[in-house]
């Protein structure tokens, strides 16, 4: 039963950051890519203290360092996202991003030997394609942007894969304090780097920032820590590439966006993968347990 609860807030995770797509749009019309970053990892991070402030009482060094990996895994991911994409185009960065999902499964076998299963793999490469065909336009050609990219997908993949490590071993809410505390700081030193220090932000990229800081981020990075640790890394980045469904569906029910054959056939592919992972590990179960 836990286990299908985990994988229902997952999915949770994927609407919430499909929504988020939109949000970053219009957060980008009044602020800088590092100033969005900075504010919402502050406020997750103001959150995730205030909810793990009795539990930080007895944290050790051990758990500091568990943090700090994922929250340096996470920074990775979002800054080179966000750089790759003045290079790149939108539909480019999402799919490239998305090869997270089959990256995690090799991380996993190269740092814990870890088998991958066959149905793991066939899941992995479904998604893929789903997403290429929701996101990849003709031009298929790769260049710097796609580059920095695909660093932005092995940084997102590390994140995955650390945080199915770690929830095993340490508590939830401090692993994520940390992990936000250490993306914040990562994004003001960046903020400095790149001078995008003067902020002139409209209301509307406020009310943008506060759902990407306390929804987006706090909300879904516990509920991501928390699920995962109940479904495995491979699993879960599969169930986690609907981000792309649920970012299409908002763009077109909010941004107008015209549906496509391939924006279907994409979403029924990636949700296919999401059926094909997660059976196969309901149809092995039995088998364990007796």
């Amino acid at each position: 039963m836990k286990k299908y609860l985990a994988i229902a807030g997952l999915i949770a995770v994927t609407v919430i950051w499909g929504g988020g797509f939109v949000a970053s749009d219009m957060a980008l019309e009044s602020l800088r890519p590092f100033q969005i970053m900075a504010i919402r990892f502050l406020l997750a991070t103001l959150l995730m203290g205030a909810a793990s402030i009795r539990e930080l009482k007895g944290i050790d060094f051990k758990e500091i360092r568990a943090g700090v990996l994922m929250g340096c895994a996470l920074f990775v991911g979002f800054a080179f996202q966000i750089v790759g994409l003045q290079y790149t185009t939108p539909s480019k960065n999402a799919f490239l991003t998305a090869l997270n999902v089959v990256m995690v499964p090799f991380i996993a076998f190269v740092i814990l030997r870890k088998k991958i299963s066959i149905k793991s793999i066939a899941g992995a490469v479904m998604a893929i394609l789903g997403v290429g065909l929701l996101s990849l336009e003709k031009d298929l050609s790769l260049g710097v942007g796609d580059a920095l990219t695909l660093v932005c997908a092995v940084g997102f993949a590390f994140q995955i894969f650390f945080t199915s490590e770690f929830v095993k071993k340490y508590r939830v809410v401090v692993l994520n304090f940390i992990q936000m505390l250490t993306a914040v700081v990562l994004s003001v030193v960046s903020l400095f780097l790149f001078g995008e220090t003067k902020f002139q932000v409209t209301s509307k990229g406020w009310l943008s920032v506060l759902y990407l800081g306390v929804i987006s981020t706090a909300l879904c990075y516990l509920l991501q820590t928390a699920s995962q640790k109940y479904v495995d890394e491979t699993k879960a980045a599969i169930i986690l590439s609907m981000e792309s469904v649920f970012g299409t569906m908002f763009s077109i029910l909010i941004l107008h966006e015209q549906v496509t054959l391939r924006m279907v056939c994409g979403c029924i592919i990636i949700l296919a993968a999401v059926l094909v992972s997660n059976l196969a590990d309901a149809q092995a179960e039995p088998e364990t347990e007796g």
